[in-house]
């Protein structure tokens, strides 16, 4: 991944926050015909240290497991907020007129060698701890639990896990760094004010810099 310097991530809490709040990972394999890509939500685990663990499953009809070489790395990728970047937005546009449309974005690169499991137990805690994770925000989580043991016995055979220990990571967070204090503020009332998806989220990033001096 292209890294300008301004735009690098160095806080791991920052790139494990992205990885928890976007879990939907692009995990990219070297297969028998060349690069393969499936898209696939992954749970993160603090251990080992530094990077932590990411941990997933996939259908066993999904060749992903079976025809894959054990011994490049692979890389899964995580999104976080991304927008287009209107030149009108620019404080400076009238001062100038030297002004370009831009796409601002978070992104997390993971890297490891991926290991399949195929282990029912690790399987279930797997499932439980994604399920989990995501059903916290609700005000009757579900659980795994809640589903009669012979159904979810009956669908875990048809999946197995996949456990990716990471041994590195790259963060980027292009979110105007590069533009004066000025432009910073006014494109972010103008995301604010767009109705774009992302458009928030994007808005906060970019104030958090101006607040941290830009």
């Amino acid at each position: 991944m292209y890294q300008p310097a301004q735009f690098v991530q160095p806080s791991l809490e920052a790139m494990h926050g992205l990885i928890r709040q976007q879990p939907l990972a692009t995990l990219v394999t070297l297969a028998n015909d060349g690069l393969n890509a499936n898209h696939i939500p992954l749970h993160l685990s603090d251990a080992p240290l530094p990077f932590g663990t990411l941990r997933g499953h996939v259908a066993r009809a999904n060749p992903l497991w079976h025809d894959l070489d054990p011994e490049p790395e692979v890389l899964a990728i995580f999104h976080g907020p991304n927008t287009y970047i209107s030149p009108s937005w620019y404080a400076t546009k009238q001062e100038t007129g030297k002004v370009v449309p831009t796409w601002n974005y978070t992104v997390v690169h993971a890297y490891g060698q991926l290991q399949v499991v195929d282990d029912a137990s690790w399987l279930r805690s797997q499932l439980e701890a994604l399920t989990n994770q995501h059903e916290a925000a609700f005000p009757e989580p579900w659980a795994v639990a809640d589903a009669p043991h012979e159904f979810t016995e009956k669908l875990m055979e048809a999946i197995i896990g996949i456990e990716l220990v990471i041994t590195r990571l790259s963060g980027k967070w292009k979110v105007s760094q590069n533009q004066p204090p000025c432009n910073q503020a006014s494109v972010a009332e103008g995301l604010s004010a767009s109705g774009q998806l992302d458009a928030a989220g994007m808005a906060a990033l970019i104030k958090a810099g101006v607040k941290n001096g830009g």
